[in-house]
């Protein structure tokens, strides 16, 4: 019994759910495979990772990442596509400036598109957006992603 407690102990005072926990150790594979691939066809295998990730999500998840991969890598081609904790991503000189997580992996009633500090959408206003919830990508929301994405790089 005591073992039993110091397990949930440990559990409760990490402050990580199981999904954050699976993250992690994906986002550790995700090094490790990185360190082992060398120079050669890196972007290549990279961009067939994110590409394989996507076919492996639920439907509206999958529909939602696969036109931003392409609203991302048509207005974007210097960014590279890339695997981020299990996600897509997408980064310029190895550093990630934007990417998707699906709420259906999250166990979140909406997926997200997020911006890190590297994307330049930093203004004058002292607040500027840098994570959406995504429900579905009609046309005005992929020409506010695509607006995102090209000042992102600017």
């Amino acid at each position: 019994m005591s073992a039993d407690i110091g397990a949930e102990s440990k559990k409760s005072t990490d402050g990580f759910s199981e999904e954050e926990h699976a993250a992690i150790k994906e986002r550790a594979a995700e090094l490790r495979k990185e360190a082992n691939r060398g120079r050669g066809n890196k972007a290549a295998a990279e961009e067939l990772d994110v590409l394989s990730k996507i076919a492996e999500m639920e439907p509206s998840d999958r529909t939602m990442a696969e036109r931003i991969h392409a609203i991302v890598t048509t207005n974007a081609p210097e960014l590279s596509p890339k695997l981020w904790y299990g996600q897509p991503a997408y980064a310029r000189k190895g550093k990630v400036v934007c990417f998707f997580r699906s709420g259906n992996t999250d166990k979140e009633p909406y997926s997200t598109f997020s911006f890190t500090s590297e994307a330049k959408l930093a203004d004058d206003s002292g607040l500027w957006p840098t994570s959406f919830a995504v429900t579905e990508l009609s046309d005005e929301v992929a020409k506010t992603i695509t607006a995102l994405v090209k000042k992102a790089v600017s």
